[in-house]
C-alpha cells in the first residue's frame, strides 16, 4: 500500500473532523462521558481492527481516550489509516 502524498492527507483531514496530522500520523482525542464509555468505544474498535489486522495506538486517560494511526509498515499514512479513521469516528458516533 502506497503512502498517501500531503495533498492527499489535507484533503481527507477537510472531511475528518476533530483529526489532526502530526508528522507521518493521524491523530484524534476524543472526551467522553463516563469511563466505561471510552472503554466501551475502544473495544468496538479493538474488534473492527482485528477483523481488518490494522491496529491504532490507542492512549486512555481517564475519559478521554487517543487514537493515533500510521501504517506502520508503509512509514506513515496510508488509506488503511483514512478507513479506520472513518470507521472510528462512526463507533464513536462523533
Amino acid at each position: 500500500m502506497a503512502l498517501l502524498t500531503d495533498d492527499q492527507i489535507n484533503a481527507a483531514l477537510a472531511g475528518l473532523p476533530g483529526w489532526t496530522r502530526e508528522g507521518d500520523s493521524l491523530r484524534r482525542a476524543v472526551t467522553f462521558d463516563a469511563f466505561l464509555d471510552g472503554i466501551d468505544a475502544v473495544r468496538r474498535i479493538a474488534e473492527h481492527a482485528e477483523s481488518v489486522d490494522h491496529h491504532p495506538d490507542i492512549d486512555i486517560r481517564w475519559r478521554t481516550v487517543t487514537f493515533v494511526l500510521s501504517t506502520h509498515s508503509e512509514g506513515g499514512i496510508t488509506d488503511k489509516d483514512l478507513a479506520l479513521a472513518e470507521t472510528i469516528d462512526t463507533q464513536i458516533g462523533r
